[in-house]
């Protein structure tokens, strides 16, 4: 697997979110992929970290207001995506997202996939004054990615497969977890 790479998702204010330290894999049609065994350690803001139970990758669009995580059982969730600002490279070895509440969820256990938080979604236009551009972008892409889930558009029907297998029996990364955020 690739170099170290800082995925960190802050909020609208700047706030620090989610952050880990997660391999980059490679990339291809659909963008940068980045992933991390069972066990490894992610954070939410300056909480304490929790490990994580499936291996994942992350999908990082190059010009898109969405990212996608895609996890192994024993999971529930098949794909989380993430509505956020298009990601920005704000060091050579660190990508940044702004999360704009909204989540595209896909389940193992058959469920039809959904839109979440939506009642944060609103709550936080308000709180962090998003701008009407924001609110219709983030709207527009979480309806046509659930669409495209839907649908078993790719990257969701296989495309992921690839990269998933690259960290499906790492079992956590020594060299990889948590440095502290910026």
């Amino acid at each position: 697997m690739g170099e170290l790479i800082r995925l960190t998702f802050r909020k609208y204010d700047n706030s620090l979110h989610w952050h880990s330290v997660v391999r980059h894999l490679g990339e291809d049609e659909h963008g940068i992929w980045l992933g991390w065994g069972r066990n490894q350690q992610m954070a939410r803001g300056g909480e304490r970290p929790i490990i994580a139970k499936a291996a994942s990758v992350q999908l990082i669009r190059r010009k898109d207001w969405w990212t996608g995580r895609f996890l192994t059982k024993p999971d529930g969730l098949h794909v989380y995506c993430d509505i956020t600002t298009v990601a920005e490279w704000t060091a050579a070895d660190e990508v940044t997202l702004i999360d704009l509440d909204l989540d595209v969820l896909s389940f193992r256990d058959g469920r039809p996939p959904m839109i979440d938080d939506e009642d944060e979604f609103l709550e936080h236009q308000q709180r962090y004054g998003y701008p009407r551009e924001v609110i219709d972008t983030a709207r527009a892409t979480a309806d046509a990615l659930l669409e495209a889930v839907r649908a078993d558009e790719e990257p969701f029907k296989s495309a992921y497969l690839r990269w998933l297998d690259l960290v499906r029996d790492v079992d956590g990364d020594p060299i990889a977890g948590l440095i502290d955020p910026k």
